[in-house]
């Protein structure tokens, strides 16, 4: 993880956020569902938001770090709600689209967003 001043709070605020995610993938009815089709956009920009989040806490080299556990969780929520019972099944276009998300977010980390939790604390340290 990159050096953070306010490390604490970044670390609670990701814990929410995949918590969030977690519910959001896991509850019998989901807090906001998308209609038809447009549940792979859903996918898409959960984990394109996941990957934008996280590539803001860690440095360039470690950006796979962030892959691979944005992978694993779509992949766990997806056996998780096949496995469930309650409505919700895994489905693979789900986690083809969390997968664009995440190439898509990781790409913007490295054309230049990435990091960008160190620019919000010198930012709110000036002001």
């Amino acid at each position: 993880m990159l050096p953070l001043k306010h490390k604490r709070l970044w670390l609670v605020l990701s814990v929410l956020l995949v918590a969030y995610v977690v519910y959001g993938s896991l509850a019998p009815d989901p807090p906001i569902e998308a209609p038809g089709n447009y549940d792979k956009l859903e996918h898409f920009f959960v984990y394109l938001l996941l990957a934008v989040w996280f590539t803001a806490l860690f440095p360039r080299g470690r950006y796979w770090v962030v892959v691979v556990g944005l992978l694993v969780l779509g992949l766990a929520m997806e056996l998780l709600q096949q496995s469930m019972g309650l409505g919700r099944i895994g489905d693979p276009l789900d986690m083809t689209a969390n997968a664009a998300g995440i190439a898509s977010g990781v790409a913007m980390a490295l054309a230049g967003i990435g990091g960008w939790a160190r620019k919000v604390e010198a930012w709110l340290s000036r002001n």
